[in-house]
């Protein structure tokens, strides 16, 4: 049985002005902490000679923090349940602040590597408590443009990571979490004085083998799609097939066992809003996205640029930076525009965009001009301006109330595991199709299979944008009032 501790009516008005405020520094935290997912993307290389391991670890430090936040973030709707946001907060700055440290005192990879967890156990659970924060404070008609405020938090922060880790690299890997560190002290200073959000919570038991089975199925189908990219004759201590069915069986286990908890509205995980045709179309499309955001532009670009072209770690952070701010700049415009018209007009000439971009980064080769590089990349980042915010907003817009934190978990868990998954099948892919597969790190050869593998996925997520529901005529009027 649960128990209310506090249940302020769900039509209590809240003060517009605060409710900026604390949108605001909410956002402001994301951003610092959402760009360590990809700040490390320019530095695998210094990474691999520096800490003597191939690149196919080194990935790990990317992979393994989305992965991370994969397991942490189905515990969120829970967390947004049992505790308040000031406290979810504090915990989350917390423990980002900590990995952080960690990671600018690591002697080697193994230290790095678990600092790089605890700041991703702090990072997800930022990301639910931002988006279920705004679907509460902000009225429907408003949505589209904040949420265009929060893809530049989600798409920009790791969009641009490779640009500041390639201009702070010069100084050494480590400054790339001393200049974070003190940004991330401000924020938890900044945020317990500020943050004061009425929530609804409820004394509801965590349930301990739902987190196991979500740690072991994602974990497991992570590390074997990763481990299949292994150099010939590194064998992993786990067969990847193995790996992959065992991980498969523990998410099996684990839809069951959250059906069966949400009839007694127990579930670590809420899956009601599977049964939304909307937002189950808008997720599989989210999903899409992040593979080729994450997979294809915040990690196999960076690899073409320093292996093909041979341009230097800030030369190549630099390229990426027209795009990223593209992006940035396409966020609330494109979320006003869906609050007027929706999101099937901006989807779909947006996934267009995106899977014409990565097929365009298969015809590359040694000696393509940098401009060309740059140009497809602006191409890729402006489809992807035109589908995150619509997808964020109709798929959170389409549940009701009592949804959004379980909602906001699900796509936010879905975003991590297609990020890692990209970056584990594409790095795999350019090192498999590499020429030389025991050199550890992928050629041009290899790049060039990922890349035609990620247009793949391009394609993919363009059919599915043909899914978006049409506007209803009410809708229209109600957005136009």
């Amino acid at each position: 049985m649960t128990e209310t501790v506090s249940t302020p009516p769900a039509d209590v008005p809240r003060a517009p002005a605060r409710s900026g405020l604390l949108i605001g520094v909410l956002v402001l935290s994301a951003f610092v902490m959402i760009l360590n997912e990809t700040i490390l993307s320019v530095a695998l290389r210094e990474l691999t000679v520096d800490l003597r391991v191939p690149t196919t670890t080194v990935q790990w430090l990317t992979s393994g923090f989305l992965l991370t936040m994969a397991v942490v973030i189905p515990t969120t709707g829970f967390l947004l349940e049992r505790f308040s946001p000031r406290q979810v907060f504090l915990f989350s700055l917390s423990a980002f602040s900590l990995g952080t440290l960690l990671c600018a005192l690591a002697p080697g990879f193994g230290m790095l590597m678990a600092g790089r967890v605890v700041q991703a156990c702090g990072t997800a659970v930022m990301l639910p408590l931002l988006m279920t924060t705004v679907m509460r404070l902000v009225p429907p008609e408003r949505r589209g443009a904040t949420m265009g405020t929060i893809t530049i938090v989600i798409a920009v922060a790791p969009a641009i990571g490779p640009t500041i880790g390639g201009a702070v690299l010069s100084l050494g890997w480590r400054w790339m979490f001393w200049i974070v560190l003190p940004l991330a002290v401000a924020a938890l200073v900044a945020g317990g004085l500020l943050l004061r959000i009425d929530s609804e919570r409820r004394q509801v038991p965590l349930d301990v083998p739902s987190v196991l089975l979500s740690a072991i199925g994602f974990g497991g189908v992570l590390y074997g799609l990763s481990s299949t990219g292994e150099p010939a004759g590194a064998e992993p201590p786990v067969p990847p097939w193995l790996s992959i069915v065992v991980g498969v069986v523990a998410l099996v286990v684990f839809v069951w066992r959250q059906l069966r908890l949400q009839r007694r509205d127990r579930a670590l995980l809420d899956l009601r809003p599977f049964t939304n045709r909307s937002f189950v179309v808008a997720l599989v499309l989210t999903a899409l996205l992040f593979v080729c955001l994450i997979g294809g532009a915040a990690i196999l670009l960076p690899l073409y640029l320093q292996t093909v072209l041979h341009t230097s770690t800030f030369v190549s952070g630099l390229a990426v930076l027209p795009g990223g701010l593209v992006l940035g700049l396409l966020g609330r415009p494109v979320g006003k525009l869906f609050d007027k018209i929706g999101a099937r007009p901006l989807v779909i000439p947006g996934a267009a965009a995106m899977a014409a971009s990565l097929w365009l980064f298969t015809v590359l080769g040694p000696a393509s001009p940098l401009i060309a590089v740059i140009g497809i990349h602006v191409l890729l980042m402006a489809g992807l301006g035109l589908m995150m915010t619509p997808l964020f907003t109709e798929s959170l817009g389409s549940l009701p109330d009592h949804l959004y934190p379980h909602g906001s978990a699900i796509l936010s868990t879905l975003q991590q595991v297609a990020g890692a998954l990209g970056t584990a099948v594409f790095v795999s892919v350019a090192t498999l199709g590499s020429h030389d597969t025991t050199a550890g790190s992928p050629d041009g050869s290899g790049l060039r299979a990922a890349f035609v593998v990620a247009g793949v996925f391009g394609t993919l997520a363009f059919a599915g944008t043909w899914l978006i529901r049409r506007r209803t005529p009410v809708e229209a009027s109600t957005s136009d009032s």
